[in-house]
């Protein structure tokens, strides 16, 4: 690795400012590598969280409603990781916070 390379990396990693922002604001943002870690992180709770209620509700009551949509929610989760890995976090945020409000309410109206 040259060292270009490695000035390279290392301004990835540095944390976004805006100019004439104070040094006690850069100690509480993240860096862009860890924006995408925690969306993965997150992602991945919240797949293993709809797995949990998926088995929980397949066991209840079966019915293809509930697997489709517990089963969209596992793919929502699964894109939202992949978006994230590439560094996509602001769409894969909105996309994770739209889809599991809206895999809740359709359990909540659709499925009796």
């Amino acid at each position: 690795m040259s060292t270009s390379d490695q000035d390279q990396d290392q301004a990835v990693d540095a944390p976004i400012t805006e100019p004439g922002e104070t040094g006690a604001a850069e100690d509480r943002r993240l860096t862009p590598r860890q924006a995408r870690q925690l969306r993965i992180v997150l992602s991945s709770v919240g797949m293993a969280a709809m797995a949990v209620v998926l088995g929980l509700r397949i066991a209840s009551r079966s019915s293809v409603l509930v697997v489709g949509v517990y089963g969209l929610a596992l793919i929502l989760c699964g894109i939202v990781i992949e978006l994230s890995r590439n560094g996509r976090t602001r769409l894969g945020s909105w996309l994770l916070g739209l889809g599991l409000v809206a895999a809740i309410g359709s359990d909540w109206l659709l499925i009796p």
